[in-house]
Order: C-alpha cells, then structure tokens, then sequence
C-alpha cells in the first residue's frame, strides 16, 4: 500500500519548503488573542424551542495581553447583539460602544467593542437565529421517543460563534461556567460537570474547571436518562434507547483505563458518552467530559465501538493538547487516530486493529486520487476564505496516524510510547502548532536514535503530497480470506450464499464490500441482496458502501431502501457518498433533489450545507 500519487518535481519542490515561522495565526477567526484573550466565559441562557433560538447573556473575563488596547474583537455569527457592557473590580456595570460588521459568508460578522479603559468583565447581552448553524432543533416526531423536542449543537470547526459571541479560535483557551432554562420536562447537558443524578428542574447550572478551546464548548436539551458503565463513565440517551447504548459501549471503562496505561491520567473527571438522534451530522464529538455519539454505531456486536476509541484518544489529543489553528488538524486527529488503534488492539486484540487500519488506509488511498496535491499534506498551507470545514478530508486523520505508526515502527515502543506521553505532558491544555510538535520530536526522540529516521522521510511525511515510500504497510488474516472468498464468487466458482459469513462483524462486511468492482451485472447484484439482505440494512457502514454500488449499476430496486435511508441518517459520512453516486447523471441528480427536499428538515445545517454544495457543483459538471 505503499503510493506517491505527485509528480516527482512537485515533491521535491516541496521537500525542500522549510515549516512556517509562524503558524499560531489563525485565518478562520476575527480574533486578536495577541492583544487581549478571553480568560472565563459565564453563560446565562434560555432554550426557546417555541422559537428555535438561545437568549440572554455571555460574562466575558478577559486577560489583556496589551496594556495599550482598548477594544474587543468577537467571532459572530447571525446573533442579534442587544447591548454591551463593561465592569472592573466592585464598579458598576458601563454601558460600551460596539459595531457589528457586514456578515461574511463564511466567518459571519466581526464584533468589535470598544472602550475607553481595559474592562476585566465584558456582557454581551444576545439571542442566536433560528437558522444558527452550529444549534440543530429537533420537533418530538424527529427524536426516538416522539415525545419531546431536541436541541443540541455542533461548534467545531467554527459554529461556537453562531451561539456565544467569542474568540472562535483554537488558539484561545478558557474555563465557563452556565446557567442554563428549558422547559421543565427536558434535560439539559453541556460540555461540562454534568450531574448523573440530576433532577429534572428546567434550571441546570454547570462548571468547566478546565480551559478549552471554543469548538468544544457544547449544549443539548431533550428527553435525556443516564445509565452508569462505570463510576466514572455512563450513557445519556432517550430512553427507548439507553439500554441499548449502554450494552453497545460497555466496554468503554476499560478503553479509559488502557488509554491511561499508555499516555497518563484521564484529567477531565468524569467521561460519558450522549448518544444523538440520527441526523447528527458526524459519527462522535469528542466535547470534553460529554462525547456527542451517533446512533449509527448502535450495531449490536460492538464493532463499530472503535468510534468510541477515537472520542475518548481526543481527551489526551485534541481537547488537551490542541492544534492552534485548523492548518494543523493533524495534530488533532491523526494523534487521535493513532491512540484509537492503540486502544483498540489492547481492548479487542491485534487482528480487529489491524483490520480498522487496512480500511482507513484503503480510504485514504481511494480519496487521494480525488484531492489536489496541496490538500494531501499533513502541514498545510493557511487557508484564508476557505470554510474549514470543507477543507476537512481524510488526510489528517489517516495520514496522520500512518506518520505516528511509522515513527513508532522505525524507534519501537518502548522508546515511542513514552515520547508521545511526554508530547502530551508537556504540552497540557496548551494549543500548539505542527513546528512545537517537530521540534520536540527531534529533541525528545531523533536525539535518542538518530540513524532511525532520515530528513528527506521527515519531509516527505509532513510536506509531500500522497503516501510516502516508508510508509508501512498492514496485513490482515481475516481480510485476505474475504478477499479470496470474494475472488471465487466474482469468477463464478463460489454462490454467495456458500461464502462463510457467519462469524463476521462489520469491519468484514465493509472489506467484502470495498473490495468489489465499481459496477456489476444484475445477476449478481440480486444474488448478493438474496444472500445477504444489504438492501434495507440497518447498519450505515454497510449502506454507504452497497447503495452507491447499486446506483453505479443501475439496480433501480434499491432506490425506495435509498430514499428511506437519506430520510433517515443525517450522518455526513453516511449519506454524501450516496448523493455523489446519484448526482453523476442528470436522472439520478433529480432522484436525489426530490429525495433531499423530504429529508432536509431533519438535517443538520452543516450536512445541509454540504449536500446543496455537492449539487451545485454536479449540475455545472452536467452542463459543461
């Protein structure tokens, strides 16, 4: 699996580009945390689900950087900003000048408030919009229990701002406090010291202790019960669905504790998991404390749990040791990447983590095909006017692990492990850049085996574009039966009925499905869903895979189990490989329109966003 997918001119170009001086500025945010820095937020907040929309106020505690400034610049985005006020020490609160810029289609609007001395308290008295693009509100007939209505939010990369006024920046840290008001039936949980004993009030105060960036500041409102997986770990979900959740991730207790095994204490107190309606547009987000979960990995057998994994790694990478800007996601989630697998094989052995491996790597490969050269670095290039979320790929993530596998594989364990340790110790709820991670990694590991990597091999990882030549490669037992199993059958030697399926998980199903020609005659295509029943599958992984196959093949009696399925997930990485396969004839673009305006009240504006932007580009692609 070894590829370098850039032209050889390129990649020595690119070699030879030294890192950034300065990478800590960040492009995505209106933010001047060199000259004042958001230290505490205090949030006071009602849920208003008649009116789809947050109202009150945000305490801002500031630390000015500059002794000579005198102004505050804030991250919004659709707020109606009703007034602003300062305070120092005992005074009374003085009403400040502040102007909000014309919206940005992509960061919103800067506010920029103004004083005539350094206030060390700032209130921003607002309300969010209706269509705030980082809150998502759910009606009872969208939730599970149909009961109750739903609210939850989604800040990362930069929707923290479409909810709080604040300095949306990876690069600013700060403790919170919130008083939060729903109605008194609902449950309300935020990023925080949530209470697993919490009554229902309608008035919920919480407390983060420890400093986070603003992409992890996190709420959500519904029908919410708690069963406990540990003293220190549980499941919030609805209630027709927490045995289920709680059965699927029991395991994740013992995830914590390998993770501490490895790379120190879990600082964050308490670790529990809330589980989402399905249109959450991702599969988890590792808000501190408070995991948001998609039900998607509900599967029954555990075998999607790696999720989980990967959630719980972001405690250690990402929430405590956190990139400073979103050139640098890398650092978040490859790290993260590479922990998971690290659980994953102490938890479920060395053959389920080798097999989570080959299936990230064959993604990666399949997508670099598709992204420009500049878009398959780890270190990338500032990215002004881009939306990071669609600067988001499977680079950072796979890549990135791949790069710590091979780091770990030319040093070994027993030098790796306690380096990465270090890493995180070291740079404890800090934001850091990918030139902090390059130096420490040559002072605190090159240093102790120089011979063990060479320059040209550090650069290729970090500044060329595809697979470098050293990167090492996995091989799976269980895959290699799949594959010639599947052999036979596609030659006509095996039915698919007599394929020896009965002990698989997903992660096999997914391999099957992977490794199957990009079109296929009906015959085998009905044989298959006779064996195997994908059509209708309740198990995403699977549908992601096996619809777009039948649209490329033309198996129209898919389409109805197709447009049940985009109803009913809002899951990003679920649905858009669907929509793409639809959208490349004019036909299929119309099914999936017609499709789209049914589903679209129950899905997230990030996956909205995302599904309008995939049609806009295929219908000028038809056109040309």
């Amino acid at each position: 699996m070894r590829q370098l997918l850039a032209t050889a001119f390129l990649a020595a170009s690119l070699a030879a580009a030294p890192v950034s001086a300065e990478r800590r500025s960040d492009e995505h945010s209106y933010a001047e945390p060199d000259k004042v820095r958001i230290a505490d937020i205090g949030l006071n907040l009602r849920i208003d689900f008649e009116q789809r929309v947050l109202r009150g106020r945000a305490d801002l505690r500031l630390d000015w950087q500059d002794p000579k400034h005198r102004q505050l610049v804030l991250d919004t985005r659709d707020l109606n900003i009703e007034r602003v006020l300062g305070k120092s020490g005992d005074g009374g609160w003085r009403r400040l000048d502040f102007e909000l810029a014309e919206a940005d289609p992509v960061f919103g609007s800067k506010l920029t408030i103004r004083m005539a001395r350094q206030y060390e308290l700032v209130r921003v008295r607002y309300r969010t919009s209706p269509e705030a693009s980082g809150l998502q509100w759910l009606t009872p007939e969208m939730t599970a229990g149909k009961q109750h209505p739903f609210m939850f939010s989604q800040s990362q990369a930069i929707h923290a701002r479409s909810w709080v006024p604040l300095q949306d920046t990876p690069s600013v840290r700060f403790t919170y406090s919130a008083r939060i008001s729903t109605p008194p039936q609902l449950m309300a949980l935020m990023s925080a010291d949530n209470d697993p004993n919490a009554a229902r009030t309608g008035d919920y105060v919480f407390r983060m202790p420890q400093p986070i960036p603003s992409y992890l500041l996190a709420i959500a409102a519904g029908d919410l019960v708690f069963r406990p997986i540990s003293a220190r770990a549980g499941v919030w979900a609805e209630p027709v669905m927490v045995e289920a959740a709680a059965d699927e991730f029991a395991d994740t207790e013992r995830m914590i504790q390998v993770a501490e095994s490895l790379y120190g204490p879990y600082r964050w107190e308490r670790y529990d998991l809330l589980i989402l309606p399905p249109s959450f547009p991702f599969g988890g987000m590792e808000n501190p404390r408070l995991s948001f979960i998609t039900p998607t990995v509900i599967v029954g057998d555990r075998s999607l749990t790696g999720l989980i994994a990967h959630e719980l790694a972001h405690s250690w990478s990402g929430n405590l040791v956190t990139n400073a800007s979103w050139k640098d996601i890398w650092l978040n989630e490859g790290f993260t990447t590479y922990v998971e697998n690290r659980i994953v094989e102490a938890v479920y052995g060395v053959e389920r983590a080798r097999m989570e491996r080959v299936i990230r790597r064959t993604g990666l490969l399949a997508e670099l095909q598709r992204l420009q050269p500049a878009q398959q670095l780890l270190v990338l290039a500032p990215m002004p006017g881009e939306d990071p979320d669609e600067a988001l790929s499977a680079v950072p993530y796979a890549k990135g692990a791949w790069f710590l596998e091979f780091l770990e594989q030319r040093f070994g364990r027993e030098l790796f492990d306690p380096f990465l340790r270090g890493w995180f110790d070291a740079h404890a709820f800090r934001s850091v850049t990918s030139d902090d991670f390059v130096a420490y990694l040559r002072e605190h590991l090159i240093k102790k085996k120089p011979r063990a990597v060479t320059e040209a091999e550090l650069q290729a990882w970090l500044h060329q574009p595809g697979v470098p030549e050293s990167a090492p490669d996995t091989v799976s037992e269980r895959f290699a039966a799949i594959d010639r199993a599947r052999a036979r059958w596609l030659e006509g030697r095996l039915a698919a009925r007599e394929i020896a399926t009965g002990d698989w998980s997903s992660l096999e199903w997914v391999h099957f499905l992977e490794g199957l020609p990009e079109t296929l005659p009906a015959n085998q295509l009905i044989e298959l869903d006779e064996a195997f029943r994908f059509t209708n599958t309740a198990n995403g992984e699977i549908a992601m895979r096996w619809y777009p196959l039948t649209v490329r093949s033309g198996y129209f009696e898919a389409r109805p189990a197709i447009a049940a399925f985009l109803k009913k997930i809002g899951r990003r990485k679920l649905i858009m490989p669907i929509y793409e396969a639809l959208a490349q004839s004019p036909e299929g673009l119309e099914f999936a329109r017609q499709v789209f305006a049914e589903a679209r009240p129950g899905y997230h504006p990030i996956t909205t966003g995302a599904v309008e932007a995939l049609f806009a580009r295929a219908a000028q692609a038809l056109s040309e």
